[in-house]
This record gives C-alpha cells, sequence and structure tokens, in this order.
C-alpha cells in the first residue's frame, strides 16, 4: 500500500505531487527545491552550496515524518543547472550524507523551477 507524506517543516509541492509517499519498507522523497522556509515561492538566498543545504534539509524533514534519517537515504538523483557547481555541491553532500554513502546520479539540465540551482530527491528504506 503506498502513503503519502506531508512534512509540515518541507514546503509545499508545487505542483501535482506528494512531498513523498512510502510504499512497504521503502520511502520516497520527490524531487525538492530549495524552497525558502520563509516564503513557499521564492529560494533560500545564496549560490549552490545554500542551496544544496537547503533541500537537503528539506528532504531531511520529509524522513523524519516517517521515522527515517539521512544515513537511511539509499539512493539520491541531484539535478544541477551547472555541471560547474558539482565540486561546491559535493561538499555539502560528502559531509551530510553518511558513509556509505548513498548510490547516486548527477544530471545537468538546462533549467530548473524558480530558477534554481539544484533539484534533488531519494529513495530510503526504513
Amino acid at each position: 500500500m503506498k502513503y503519502s507524506i506531508n512534512a509540515q517543516e518541507a514546503p509545499d509541492a508545487i505542483g501535482p505531487y506528494s512531498q513523498g509517499t512510502t510504499a512497504g519498507r521503502l520511502v520516497f522523497a520527490s524531487g525538492q527545491l530549495p524552497i525558502s522556509p520563509d516564503d513557499n515561492r521564492s529560494l533560500v538566498p545564496g549560490g549552490i552550496s545554500e542551496q544544496t543545504e537547503r533541500v537537503i534539509d528539506i528532504i531531511e524533514s520529509i524522513l523524519k515524518e516517517v521515522g527515517c534519517t539521512l544515513a537511511d537515504v539509499a539512493q539520491t538523483t541531484v539535478y544541477l543547472a551547472s555541471l560547474e557547481d558539482m565540486e561546491a555541491m559535493n561538499e555539502v553532500y560528502a559531509r551530510r550524507f553518511t558513509t556509505p554513502a548513498p548510490a547516486r546520479a548527477v544530471v545537468g539540465v538546462s533549467e530548473l523551477p524558480l530558477g534554481a540551482l539544484i533539484e534533488m530527491d531519494c529513495v530510503a528504506c526504513r
């Protein structure tokens, strides 16, 4: 059975989708943008490091709703508006995700909603 996750500490979905879902022991966090905690329509100030921190904070709050942590993340997909941001993103990512690190794909894209520099989704196991 599939269940929707609605974390109060995470921004509302900006489309017809759930922040996350669970299916059995798996937890799926939808692609998260670095939305400001003060306003559901704007990005956090700063560059790729600040945006990466915020995206991971949001994912962490979604996981927390179902009793998971970042250590439970098995796979992530990172979408970058510029692959030149990979090194700075990796610095934040490596600090926030514990060893063993999740499996990961990084995809360069031409544009992200709201002009974001990063979007990230993940799959965790509880």
